[in-house]
């Protein structure tokens, strides 16, 4: 049943279909990405809800080809050295496409800048809330992305202290997510990694507990 702060029925499906259909995405097509688009990905973000709204997002845009080709050189050698640290399932790691750091139309790093220790509210005793906001503002941007029909890959596979090296990052800033973001030509239907037979995803009622922790 609607209340008088609820969308209007196609608003509300446009927002589930959003969610729904966002997609981490690692195949891109390499076409540039219009200035504006990228704009409103970035406003997305900054929209985001933050702990004591501390704000703790930070955004380099990757514009050099040079320091894009020593990112991907960062992560190709974590893969391997993750590759190696999956044992048995090493063959089936290197099938997988892991990043889009050179296809991409747009290339940005997502990162917890420094001071954050100044921030109290919300963050006494779970500290990790700065963490937890800037997701939410990667999920913004995710899902912005969608909505304008840009693909956007969340990549985790670096070395931080070597990217924050590369980008002169102040010592206690902390490089989270390498973000590829740009034109697709088409969204998987299902996450790539399942489509790709590396993983299975869990019902959401083995998920959610009563009372008590169940499992």
């Amino acid at each position: 049943m609607s209340n008088s702060h609820s969308y209007s029925d196609s608003e509300k499906k446009a927002v589930y279909k959003a969610i729904a259909q966002r997609r981490d995405m690692r195949h891109f097509n390499g076409k540039p990405l219009e200035s504006d688009v990228l704009q409103k990905i970035i406003v997305a973000a900054h929209m985001a809800p933050s702990v004591g709204l501390m704000q703790p997002w930070r955004f380099i845009r990757i514009t050099d080809k040079l320091i894009r080709q020593s990112i991907f050189n960062i992560v190709d050698k974590e893969s391997k050295l993750t590759s190696e640290a999956l044992g048995q399932r090493k063959k089936e790691f290197l099938k997988l496409k892991v990043e889009g750091v050179m296809q991409c139309s747009e290339l940005l790093i997502a990162a917890l800048p420094d001071g954050r220790e100044e921030h109290i509210f919300g963050r006494r005793t779970m500290p990790e809330m700065d963490l937890a906001s800037l997701s939410c503002a990667i999920q913004n941007m995710w899902l912005a992305a969608r909505v304008e029909g840009i693909g956007m890959g969340w990549v985790s596979l670096f070395s931080p202290e070597e990217i924050k090296s590369l980008l002169s990052m102040p010592s206690t800033s902390q490089p989270i997510a390498i973000l590829c973001i740009g034109h697709v030509d088409e969204f998987y239907e299902k996450p790539m990694l399942v489509m790709e037979n590396w993983a299975e995803e869990r019902s959401l009622d083995s998920m959610v507990y009563e009372n008590h922790w169940q499992g």
